[in-house]
């Protein structure tokens, strides 16, 4: 029994950071309920694929290896290219045309890669913008990186951006931060807040301003106190489970020290609240009509914007949708936090669910 009635939503989605593979490199993955591998060919160009060969089941990611532009599975050798097309099959002067490989868009944009996901393989709807905060200009810091395993289905975690309540119960911030607006346009949604900061000098109003992307790809810009800009790419692994990106970048200040201290502050303070968000969401159940106070946030205009991305039928056949299997009986759920190639000498920390 699912935890909530929602599917795998599409849209585009981070698979990994530019230089987590080098070309002529091979990774497995599992996303979207589905196992598949990533790989670059030899003139770097990023393919992602169902990862099962369809002659005999050999996993592409698993001892697969490049060769030119080409994957070549480990098993009986079969190669498949960047289109998911047999090109040779090596003890047959014939390939097997009907031997295809899935194959999924694939877009490299601010520092990542990018992977469109449709159940039904319709081809992409909407556009991923290049961000200014992740050009080469100068202007702002190297990228830090952390990832985190979240179990939970993406709108639960997404419906935060609306929870302005929660800021103050679970983040134990001085008070609940105020809506300015929210509006959506077609496959994407802006998010407006202002957040109280207390400072040595006094409270400072803060400025939270979120535009979402469809499911996968936030832009979260934070002013007030320290320009921050934080892209939030959320990828489902499951339709109940997601893995949690985040790449954070600051304004470059007067010495590096200075601007990686400053990074690496903001860095620790939303990973904390990350930290604060995790047992909520292991523990929460889905409430179909939420009996809502008058001040609560937009959680309806919210639903009403995310009902766009589940291409397969959504059924609510209950009121509530409690955590299930129970969750004193699910296992632990870890979350590695992964430094970017500029922070990587620090190593990893851990983030555990079930420890909170």
């Amino acid at each position: 029994m699912a935890r909530t009635p929602f599917p795998v939503p599409f849209g585009w989605y981070q698979i990994c950071w530019l230089d987590e593979l080098e070309p002529g490199g091979v990774l497995p993955l599992y996303y979207f309920e589905g196992d598949l591998v990533l790989w670059r060919d030899s003139d770097g160009a990023y393919h992602l694929q169902d990862a099962i060969c369809p002659h005999l089941g050999g996993h592409l990611g698993h001892g697969g290896h490049v060769e030119k532009c080409e994957i070549m599975c480990p098993f009986h050798g079969w190669k498949f290219d960047g289109d998911g097309r047999n090109s040779e099959i090596p003890y047959s002067e014939r390939v097997n045309r009907a031997a295809r490989l899935r194959t999924y868009p694939v877009l490299e944009r601010n520092g990542m890669v990018l992977a469109w996901y449709h159940p039904f393989e319709e081809d992409p709807k909407w556009e991923i913008p290049e961000l200014e905060e992740f050009s080469d200009s100068g202007k702002w810091s190297e990228t830090f990186c952390r990832t985190i395993d979240i179990p939970a289905a993406w709108q639960e975690i997404a419906e935060n951006s609306v929870d302005l309540a929660h800021f103050r119960y679970v983040h134990n911030t001085e008070t609940v931060p105020e809506a300015r607006s929210y509006d959506s346009d077609g496959w994407v949604a802006h998010v407006r807040t202002v957040q109280k900061f207390v400072t040595p000098q006094g409270v400072v109003d803060g400025n939270i301003d979120i535009d979402n992307y469809g499911p996968g790809f936030s832009v979260i810009r934070f002013s007030g106190i320290v320009d921050t800009v934080l892209l939030g790419c959320n990828t489902p692994v499951t339709s109940d489970s997601c893995e949690q990106k985040f790449s954070f970048r600051v304004p470059r200040f007067g010495d590096d020290a200075t601007t990686s201290g400053v990074g690496e502050a903001f860095v620790a303070e939303v990973t904390q609240q990350i930290h604060e968000d995790l047992p909520i969401w292991k523990y929460k159940g889905h409430v179909t009509r939420p009996a809502l106070a008058d001040t609560d946030g937009p959680y309806l205009k919210f639903r009403k914007w995310a009902s766009q991305f589940y291409a397969e039928e959504v059924v609510f056949d209950r009121d509530v949708y409690p955590p299930n299997p129970p969750a004193t009986s699910r296992p632990p759920v870890e979350g590695t936090v992964k430094l970017s190639a500029s922070s990587r000498i620090k190593g990893e920390d851990k983030v555990r669910a079930d420890m909170m």
